[in-house]
């Protein structure tokens, strides 16, 4: 038997057979008119080359087929009654899903440490793990399925398709060590652009760029570096400066011996969102994530 020709509709028929032994009230009980019952009854006769139910007195008794058939199909039933039908709900407490995250490093030290423990409290099963990749493959990795939610500065995923939501605005600050020789509580132009630099690349730190470059100025980049936490030995032990987003200074500030200090230019402000693809809007674990994140982390 071919099961492309099959109507499965039919096993709701069988089983509602089995139960009330009786066509009108099998077909009450499914929502079908009488006739329209007998019609699917017959259908399962010719489909199975079987009477499947005969009348004997008041009712209608099943065959020897029917009651060889009636367990299996009683356990198709069930399954789509309690596991295709029911509604999809997400237990933190019994739960042992990874949920995957890219942020970037500053995020693994920003978001992390209160996310993870909230999984501690909410669950002693729920695992985390975080990615970290250049902004324009967070996008695929999000709509493939390899990770389910974005956090942080990521300009590629406004778009169509992605669904966002703005968690705190981060300005940018200078960082500098204490004691620095040369930069006292506030700083000029003129020796901003004169300091020798730190600067971080690839991460947040290209819209800042983007902002020097519209305005026709140029630092004296001494350091390049591919990791924002790699500024916090190097801001302490040298005379550089860096120019990075608040959270990150604020790192720095708690670990290390460093101070942060205006930057003389109103620079652009970076927004923070959380990015989930559509794939994962109502996924009942993505949306309880979702919500844990924006209640630690809203501004």
């Amino acid at each position: 038997m071919d099961i492309r020709h099959v109507d499965l509709n039919l096993l709701r028929v069988f089983d509602a057979m089995l139960e009330h032994r009786s066509v009108s009230r099998a077909a009450e009980a499914i929502g079908l008119s009488q006739p329209a019952m007998s019609a699917a009854v017959a259908r399962l006769r010719a489909l199975f080359n079987d009477a499947l139910f005969v009348r004997t007195g008041a009712q209608m008794q099943p065959t020897p087929r029917a009651l060889a058939l009636a367990p299996a199909v009683r356990r198709v039933m069930e399954t789509v009654k309690s596991e295709i039908l029911q509604a999809h709900t997400f237990d933190p407490a019994t739960s042992e899903r990874t949920f995957t995250l890219i942020t970037p490093d500053i995020g693994e030290i920003n978001f992390v440490p209160k996310l993870l423990a909230r999984f501690v409290q909410a669950g002693p099963g729920l695992n985390l793990r975080t990615l970290a990749m250049p902004r324009h493959a967070a996008a695929e990795a999000l709509e493939s399925g390899e990770a389910e939610l974005a956090i942080g500065y990521f300009p590629d995923l406004h778009k169509a398709g992605m669904f966002q939501q703005l968690l705190f605005r981060n300005p940018y600050v200078c960082i500098v060590r204490k004691g620095h020789p040369d930069v006292g509580d506030a700083l000029t132009l003129k020796q901003y652009l004169a300091l020798p630099h730190a600067a971080v690349r690839p991460g947040r730190e290209h819209l800042f760029e983007e902002y020097l470059q519209r305005k026709g100025l140029r630092r004296r980049i001494l350091l390049e570096t591919s990791h924002f936490t790699s500024l916090l030995p190097i801001i302490e032990s040298s005379d550089l400066i860096a120019t990075v987003p608040h959270d990150m200074a604020t790192v720095c500030v708690q670990h290390a011996d460093i101070r942060m200090v205006d930057v003389p230019l109103k620079v652009p402000t970076i927004e923070v969102h959380q990015f989930w693809p559509r794939r994962f809007h109502k996924d009942a674990g993505n949306m309880w994530l979702r919500a844990q994140v924006y209640e630690l982390f809203r501004e």
